[in-house]
């Protein structure tokens, strides 16, 4: 396993707290972003930043990485978008993993635990992960929903009795023993998008979790699938 060229940036937007950093020879600097709640463009003005911080023009960037979701379609949509245009003006080596992931790696005291964010409509998305004793995370099943208000009924037997971790929690239930912020910065804890390698652009896209917003109320109003295609 060979890590990415550097400089490498990160960019990660599942959640109303988007973050992006920059790692290079000299270190790396991390920004806070705060997505969807304004139409204005934070995310690029923060790269602007971390590049001058760090005296590495954006034109010298050699590695990408974006985090995948699950979470906020338009959130998601904006960093992939910007990711995908950085890549393409640089030629930049493109990885991408997933978002709950990147929340996990705020989780400092190894163990197994479930880890749980927004999904809209009063679902939580749900993933098992483990957080070894050198601090990496990693996965354990594939992420899904359950209901936020009664979720130990819709879990496995096997999952109930860990502990929960909220991220950005706009949910905490009492069983939560901490709310974590996912770090741009922490990336290198996650072992599985150096293993998985570069990702096709061209064909890559994020993993929204569910369908967006405006797909469900066309579909509700129409009684059929939006056509693909579709603006």
């Amino acid at each position: 396993m060979s890590a990415p060229p550097l400089p490498l940036l990160v960019l990660e937007a599942a959640t109303a707290a988007g973050s992006v950093a920059l790692f290079t020879e000299r270190g790396v600097a991390e920004r806070a972003v705060r997505m969807g709640a304004s139409r204005e463009d934070l995310l690029l003005p923060a790269i602007d930043e971390l590049c001058r911080e760090l005296g590495t023009p954006a034109g010298t960037i050699r590695s990408v990485l974006c985090g995948e979701g699950p979470g906020s379609f338009t959130s998601l949509r904006i960093a992939a978008s910007t990711a995908k245009g950085i890549v393409h003006a640089t030629g930049a080596e493109f990885y991408a993993v997933s978002s709950l992931l990147i929340a996990a790696t705020s989780i400092d005291i190894a163990g197994e635990y479930l880890l749980h964010s927004d999904a809209m409509r009063g679902e939580r998305f749900v993933q098992h992960v483990v957080i070894s004793a050198d601090g990496f995370a990693s996965a354990r099943g594939a992420v899904f929903r359950a209901p936020g208000n009664d979720m130990s009924q819709h879990l496995p037997e096997m999952l109930r009795a860990l502990p929960r971790v909220a991220v950005n929690a706009s949910y905490t239930g009492a069983d939560d023993v901490q709310v974590v912020t996912p770090s741009s910065a922490r990336v290198l804890r996650i072992i599985e998008w150096q293993q998985n390698g570069r990702v096709d652009l061209a064909t890559w896209e994020p993993q929204y979790g569910r369908l967006a917003e405006a797909q469900v109320k066309w579909e509700s109003a129409h009684g059929t699938p939006l056509p693909t295609g579709a603006v």
